[in-house]
């Protein structure tokens, strides 16, 4: 009896990344500032707000100050007492989407089409299209329009896993696949008009990004290993996002650093092949892409994993240089990995991990190559 052949592994081949024109953080951090009633909750606000580990965020939506100092947007959907409508952003999202999109994958190939791409994989949790971006995006670059097209939606920041978990199973069973994975988001369009100091800082950390990554066979760029979840009991309500009059509402409950951080450590502590580290300890693992969803969450997975100072610096640096873009976040840790590698490296093993509604965690092992 034969044996039959060993799975290809998929591998990242190139990872394209994407920021609209206009760095809005100080401006939006000014209009923040205004919705709140009083000097009390205006310092706990700017407290926090220092405390983000955030310089830019960026987004479609131009932040106009006026002369004595008023915040407003070029859209108008910022109008104090008259937030826009969920339709209106819809409006913006079918707009802006696909030519952020189209940002990233112009960084992979400026004519993708010549690529013979057979699948499209889109997440995207911001905004709701029919025809939706896989299809926008096929026609606009050119891709073939047989290609099959998979759309992951409103499953938040591991949404990114979610997408490269069924790019991975795409290429194993038909390893002459070429798939390309997209993730955009919207996120400041999102903004919700309150006066609760927890949730505008919350809203504080979102901005807007895209990837695009190319994902077959051919053994380079980073090799996706396996694919694991898991998911904390009892934490439905910590994080949530629900569709509402006015955009998107998001809840980010303030225990889910000390959630993540309980969890990881038991994570850590156990000795059977179960759980995300698969029975290894945190040193076999050279690299961590983790999505950098604030720093409160940045320092909970290094304190319940014990990782060392540094070992979060790529996601560090791209919270610090973008926010929290959603799905596309964790892409752009994992570019970041690969552009600095250097011509003569081994491999380096790697876990990757973004958290989400649930409370979830989406993981995978990777190997830099």
């Amino acid at each position: 009896m034969q044996t039959p052949p060993a799975p290809v592994t998929a591998h990242i081949n190139a990872i394209g990344t994407a920021l609209p024109p206009n760095d809005v953080h100080a401006a939006f951090r000014g209009l923040i500032d205004h919705m709140l009633p009083g000097k009390r909750e205006r310092a706990v606000y700017e407290r926090m707000a220092k405390r983000s580990a955030i310089e830019s965020r960026y987004s479609f939506v131009e932040a106009l100050v006026s002369e004595e100092g008023a915040v407003s947007d070029s859209e108008g959907i910022y109008t104090r007492g008259k937030f826009a409508s969920t339709a209106r952003r819809m409006e913006l999202y079918e707009r802006w989407a696909p030519e952020l999109a189209l940002q990233a994958i112009d960084q992979l190939d400026d004519d993708i089409g010549r690529q013979g791409i057979t699948h499209v994989v889109v997440a995207s949790c911001t905004g709701f299209v029919a025809p939706g971006l896989d299809q926008i995006l096929i026609r606009r670059t050119g891709i073939d329009p047989s290609a099959e097209r998979t759309l992951v939606g409103f499953m938040g920041c591991y949404a990114a896993v979610n997408a490269l978990r069924l790019a991975h199973h795409l290429v194993r069973s038909t390893p002459e696949a070429r798939v390309l994975v997209v993730n955009v988001e919207l996120c400041t369009l999102h903004l919700q008009e309150t006066t609760e100091v927890d949730k505008l800082l919350a809203m504080l950390l979102f901005s807007d990004g895209a990837t695009a990554a190319l994902v077959t066979a051919e053994p380079k760029g980073i090799a996706l290993n396996d694919f694991r979840a898991a998911a904390i009991p009892g934490s439905d309500d910590l994080i949530t996002w629900r569709i509402g009059d006015q955009g998107f509402a998001m809840h980010l409950d303030g225990q889910v650093p000390i959630r993540i951080s309980e969890a990881l450590a038991i994570e850590r502590s156990r000795n059977d092949d179960t759980g995300i580290l698969r029975g290894q300890s945190c040193a076999d693992y050279d690299l961590w892409a983790v999505h950098a969803g604030g720093r409160s969450i940045l320092d909970a997975v290094e304190r319940g994993l014990e990782l060392p100072e540094n070992a979060l610096e790529p996601s560090r640096t791209v919270l610090r240089e973008c926010g929290n873009m959603s799905s596309a976040t964790l892409m752009f840790v994992l570019a970041r990995m690969m552009a600095a590698r250097k011509e003569g490296d081994g491999a380096r093993p790697g876990l990757a991990m973004a958290f989400g509604p649930g409370l979830a965690a989406e993981t995978f092992r990777f190997s830099l190559l």
